[in-house]
């Protein structure tokens, strides 16, 4: 079977434009979800925000100590931290994304048990830092630490995987703008995470998306946190930079 017949069968759509330009997820979007996102009062989102925010002031661990207590206000003091991540960490010298600093600041500074991942607290912190950069463009380090690790996500994102021997290449560079039965396919481009999926009804991060894509493709997922999930998020930063943020993004 060619290629374009491969992809009909499993209802991809292929694009009628050519990819001259990169897009954030929102432009691929319908105008009920574009407006339910830019609406800080509809966007479901905000909620895990203002928790976050909540969190974030309130004393934790045995050292009694909040992440304001360290950082001040977070409008100054992390804005544009989100936007930076993955980056090198000298404490465990590799790669760390967002929610591993944050469980990292919460465990060692705090003394507060470790929250898991895709939990309710973790969330709601990390959607509040990341909204501390919004409308900011990603700007990864230029960390040459970071440069193996950024390569296995450049080869994760291309390997042929799982029972449909598909990548993740083949969806968000071949055929972006089709559609995938009735979804939109963007070019995956992670500039709204946490973001909320209508799908999900809940804020979900990136490394549960790839979760999601991957168990479509049938193939076996990756855990959160582990080192083939920060290195795809470190290329998929890496291949957006200069994009603006957005967190939190609304999504089908």
């Amino acid at each position: 079977m060619n290629r374009l017949a491969y992809l009909v069968v499993i209802g991809i759509a292929l694009p009628a434009f050519a990819q001259d330009a990169r897009k954030s997820g929102f432009d691929f979007m319908g105008p009920d979800t574009q407006a339910m996102q830019k609406d800080d009062l509809a966007n479901p989102g905000m909620l895990s925000v203002l928790e976050g925010e909540a969190l974030w002031k309130a004393n934790a661990g045995t050292s009694q100590k909040s992440c304001a207590s360290c950082h001040d206000d977070a409008t100054q003091s992390i804005k544009g931290v989100a936007a930076r991540y993955p980056a090198f960490d000298e404490t465990t010298q590799a790669p760390l994304d967002l929610a591993g600093r944050i469980i990292q600041c919460r465990t060692e500074r705090q003394g507060a048990p470790a929250p898991q991942r895709e939990g309710r607290e973790l969330l709601a912190l990390t959607s509040y830092v990341a909204h501390q950069s919004r409308d900011l463009p990603i700007a990864p380090p230029k960390d040459a630490r970071l440069a193996s690790t950024r390569a296995q996500g450049a080869a994760l994102y291309s390997t042929r995987m799982g029972q449909l021997n598909f990548s993740c290449a083949q969806c968000h560079d071949d055929n972006a703008g089709g559609h995938l039965g009735a979804a939109p396919i963007p070019q995956a481009h992670p500039t709204g995470y946490p973001l909320y999926r209508l799908e999900w009804q809940a804020l979900g991060s990136l490394q549960r998306r790839f979760r999601n894509c991957l168990s479509g493709m049938r193939a076996e997922p990756i855990a959160a946190g582990s080192k083939e999930a920060i290195a795809l998020e470190l290329f998929l930063m890496e291949r957006a930079a200069g994009i603006h943020l957005e967190t939190p993004a609304v999504r089908p």
